[in-house]
C-alpha cells in the first residue's frame, strides 16, 4: 500500500525557521527525514508519510510553556507518536548527534492511563518537537484527567 492509498489522512504542517541550511542539517541529517521539493525559501520533508515544510521566516515570537507531569512543556509543539522501539532508536540517534533536550527522554504518567515515553527538543529555529511512545497504543485517545 502506498501512502496515497492510506486509509489514514496525512497531515500537512508548515513551521517557520530562521536558517534553511540549519533546518536542512537538522531535519535531513540529525532526524534522517527524506527531503522533497524545495525552493529558495522553503523545504518539504517526509515526516513518516506526512508533509512537513520548513519555511524561511526570520522573526519569531517568544516560546511559552505549560506544566505537565512536573515539566514545563513548550507550546506550540509537534511531533510523532512512535512505537517504543522506534522511540528508543530515535532517542539514541539524537543523543549521538549531541542534541540538547528541553525535556530528556523519560516515562510520563507511569502506571496511569496514557503511560508514555516522551522527549522534547528544539530545532535550530526554536520550534519545539515532541516524540512519544505509548506503553499501550490503545491509550493514545483514552480519557483521563481533565
Amino acid at each position: 500500500m502506498t501512502t496515497l492509498d492510506s486509509p489514514i489522512p496525512r497531515f500537512h504542517l508548515a513551521v517557520p525557521v530562521d536558517d534553511l541550511d540549519a533546518a536542512r542539517h537538522f531535519y535531513g541529517e540529525v532526524l534522517g527525514l527524506a527531503r522533497g521539493r524545495s525552493a529558495e525559501t522553503w523545504v518539504d520533508w517526509n515526516l513518516h508519510g506526512h508533509q512537513f515544510v520548513t519555511h524561511l521566516a526570520p522573526s519569531r515570537a517568544a516560546q511559552v510553556s505549560n506544566p505537565v507531569d512536573g515539566h514545563d512543556v513548550p507550546v506550540p509543539h509537534f511531533g510523532l507518536i512512535l512505537t517504543v522501539p522506534e522511540f528508543g532508536r530515535l532517542a539514541e540517534r539524537l543523543r549521538t548527534a549531541g542534541t540538547e533536550f528541553v525535556i530528556e527522554p523519560y516515562v510520563r504518567f507511569e502506571g496511569q492511563t496514557g503511560e508514555q515515553w516522551t522527549m522534547f527538543l528544539l530545532d535550530p529555529a526554536g520550534n519545539a518537537l515532541e516524540f512519544k511512545a505509548f506503553a499501550d497504543d490503545s491509550q493514545v485517545f483514552a480519557a483521563g484527567k481533565d
